[in-house]
């Protein structure tokens, strides 16, 4: 089945999510309550992901949850399929009312005995107008006034319906329409999009030691070198230009290796990151950021837990 096109939004917000965190499918599972297959299909887009798994998504990659929600809610809502059973339910009504057999009320009377005619006096002429007696009259609103009733309750169902489903229909795109208009505000105008909620909050000197992923400068950032290491373990050296900051990575290591990078000058810290555990081994391990600037060369090394020998390479922030 073809995703819908917000729940093919929400899927690729969750893979951007993911991927901010750095951890993979089984670093995932490792960190929520839900299994590495359920995170393939959310992630896919196959599958509809729970609400709390949206929420522990947001709370790994340091992403406030309401515009995600936002967007899960409205894809829910048409996963559900909850708009289209109100009128289904009612278009089921009237097919019952007209399927029940009509019974008339109407009491059956007993035929009037034949009378011989009277030849010597002439029938008198017949009137056209037919005047009901009380006795039909009775019986002619006993029959009609369910009929009428039940015409009457169907018409208020119908109205009723209508009602919520034009009410739902004008929720739902007011959210999309309002969501929309946020996103071309903030892509006309770069002032307020340093106040938004993706982008990276600290830039420079307030980067120093802190994690690229917390901060969102692991977002979309450049690579300024890649190496694969004796081990068989890769390792990158990142920057992001707009928080003028760099950091390295490793990922295919084993418990126990280390990884450290420092920028030339002096004074310049060196920041270290360890894998501690297996889930560490699935994943992306990062070093905390160093502040740098176009020019500046970033030394990395990888220093394996089962040798002493330092793997080091260097790399420069472009310009």
């Amino acid at each position: 089945m073809t995703p819908s096109p917000e729940h093919a939004r929400l899927a690729a917000e969750l893979r951007a999510l993911r991927e901010r965190t750095g951890l993979s499918l089984s670093g995932l599972a490792a960190k929520t309550a839900y299994s590495r297959s359920s995170w393939e299909r959310y992630l896919n887009g196959r599958t509809l992901p729970p609400r709390q798994a949206v929420r522990e998504l947001c709370q790994l990659a340091g992403e406030p949850e309401g515009r995600v929600l936002a967007l899960w809610e409205i894809t829910e809502s048409g996963w559900s399929g909850r708009a289209k059973e109100a009128p289904r339910a009612a278009t089921a009504r009237p097919s019952e009312t007209t399927s029940k057999p009509q019974t008339s009320l109407k009491p059956q009377t007993a035929p009037k005995p034949e009378t011989a005619p009277r030849p010597s006096v002439p029938s008198p002429t017949p009137v056209s107008a037919h005047v009901a007696s009380p006795a039909d009259r009775l019986s002619t609103r006993q029959s009609s006034s369910p009929s009428s009733r039940r015409t009457v309750t169907l018409m208020a169902v119908l109205a009723a319906v209508c009602a919520l489903a034009v009410g739902g229909v004008t929720v739902v795109l007011l959210v999309v329409t309002r969501d929309h208009g946020d996103a071309r505000r903030s892509a006309t105008q770069p002032s307020s999009a340093a106040s938004s909620s993706t982008h990276p909050n600290c830039r420079g000197a307030a980067c120093e030691g802190l994690s690229p992923m917390v901060t969102r400068c692991g977002a979309q950032p450049e690579t300024l070198a890649r190496r694969r290491m004796s081990t068989g373990a890769w390792m990158e050296v990142r920057y992001n230009r707009w928080c003028g900051a760099s950091w390295a990575r490793t990922w295919g290591a084993r418990v126990g290796d280390r990884i450290e990078m420092s920028a030339d000058g002096a004074g310049s810290p060196v920041r270290r990151a360890k894998i501690k555990d297996d889930v560490d081994t699935d994943s992306f391990v990062y070093t905390p950021m160093t502040a740098t600037l176009p020019g500046t060369v970033v030394r990395a090394c990888f220093l394996p837990a089962a040798n002493d020998r330092k793997e080091c390479f260097d790399s420069r922030v472009t310009q």
